[in-house]
C-alpha cells in the first residue's frame, strides 16, 4: 500500500468512473483497476463493485476513501511544512472562494499576489459555504475566502473588508431617478435573491426583513449574474455586492444612506494552521486590491472590536 494507490481510490470514490478516475490521476484506466485490485488484495476486502461500466464503492471502499482523503492530506501537510520552514511564503495552498465573491474579488488581488509572492501558489476552489467548511473540516483546503461570520468555535477567522450592498433596480424603475436610497424604499418591494445555499441569500433576506420587503416568490438565482440578468430584463430589483456591482445597460447601481448594509469578508482557516505567515500576507494583499476597488471605504483592519450596529448583516 502506498500514496498513489490511496490517490486511486479517493479518486474512484469521488468519480464513481473507473475511466474519469483514471484521467484524473494521469494514467490508463488498466492500471488504476489493476492497483486498487493489488491493493483490495493486501487489505483482504473488497472496495469497489464492479458491474460493467457501473462502478459502486461498498461500504468498506466509502470507509477506506474517507480515510485514505486523511493519510493524503497528510502526507500535503509534512511537503508544505517542510516548505514553510524554509520559506513561510511558498509552496501551495488550497483556497475556497464562496461563488458571490470569487468572479468578483480574485481578479482585484491575485495578480498582485503572484507579483508580491512569486512563490506562494494558490490552488483556487468555487463552492458554497456549507462544502468549503466541510473540505476546511477535513483537511482538503487551506483557506477560505467568505462572508463572516460563520457559526463555528473549529476555526480562526481573520477580517479582511465590509462591502456595502447597493440596490440594483432597472433603468426605468420609479427609484431608478435617485442618488441614494434608504432601507425604508424598500418597504414593500419584492427582491430576486438567491436560491438555498448561499449565504448571500440568508444576509439579503436580513436586510428585507427589516426593511419590511418580501422574496420575489417567482424566482431563486442559482448565480449573481442570472440575477443580474433578470433585473437588466425589468423583473425586479435585488441587493448587490459593491464589488459585483458593474456598469450594464438597463441596470441603476444605487447606494444606500448610512448606515448602509454590509457584509463583512473575511478568512477562514484551522486554528493553530502552520501557514498563518501565508494567511497573514494574502490578507495585506487582498485588503489593498478591495481597498482600492471600493474606494478605501469600509477596510477593516483585523480585529475590529465590534460590528454589531444599524446597516450590518
Amino acid at each position: 500500500m502506498n500514496l498513489r494507490d490511496l490517490e486511486y481510490v479517493v479518486a474512484l470514490d469521488e468519480e464513481q468512473h473507473f475511466h474519469r478516475a483514471a484521467e484524473r490521476c494521469c494514467v490508463s484506466q488498466p492500471t488504476l483497476s489493476g492497483q486498487v485490485r493489488k491493493l483490495e488484495d493486501t487489505l483482504g476486502v473488497q472496495l469497489v463493485e464492479r458491474n460493467g461500466r457501473q462502478v459502486r464503492m461498498t461500504e468498506a471502499g466509502r470507509e477506506v476513501a474517507a480515510q485514505a482523503r486523511r493519510v493524503l492530506a497528510e502526507a500535503r501537510a509534512i511537503k508544505e511544512l517542510a516548505a514553510a520552514f524554509r520559506d513561510p511564503l511558498q509552496g501551495r495552498l488550497q483556497v475556497g472562494v464562496i461563488p458571490t465573491i470569487a468572479p468578483y474579488l480574485l481578479p482585484l488581488f491575485m495578480a498582485r499576489l503572484r507579483a508580491r509572492h512569486p512563490h506562494l501558489q494558490l490552488f483556487l476552489h468555487e463552492q458554497q459555504t456549507a462544502v468549503l467548511l466541510e473540505r476546511l473540516h477535513r483537511g482538503e483546503l487551506d483557506l477560505l475566502i467568505l462572508a463572516l461570520p460563520v457559526e463555528t468555535q473549529e476555526f480562526a477567522e481573520q477580517n479582511l473588508y465590509d462591502e456595502p450592498f447597493l440596490l440594483a433596480v432597472p433603468a426605468n424603475h420609479p427609484l431608478a431617478a435617485r442618488k441614494k436610497v434608504t432601507l425604508d424604499h424598500l418597504h414593500g418591494q419584492d427582491v430576486l435573491l438567491l436560491e438555498e445555499g448561499h449565504c448571500l441569500r440568508g444576509q439579503a433576506l436580513d436586510v428585507c426583513m427589516l426593511a419590511g420587503a418580501s422574496e420575489f416568490r417567482g424566482f431563486r438565482g442559482t448565480s449573481l449574474e442570472t440575477v443580474r440578468q433578470m433585473v437588466a430584463e425589468g423583473i425586479g430589483i435585488t441587493l448587490m455586492p459593491q464589488l459585483a456591482a458593474g456598469e450594464e445597460a438597463g441596470i441603476r447601481y444605487l447606494p444606500f444612506a448610512e448606515p448602509a448594509p454590509t457584509r463583512r469578508v473575511g478568512l477562514l482557516y484551522r486554528k493553530g494552521s502552520y501557514r498563518q505567515a501565508a494567511f497573514a500576507a494574502i490578507a495585506k494583499v487582498i485588503r489593498e486590491a478591495a481597498g482600492e476597488a471600493m474606494g478605501r471605504k469600509r477596510v477593516v483592519v483585523e480585529p475590529p472590536a465590534a460590528r454589531r450596529g444599524a446597516g450590518k448583516v
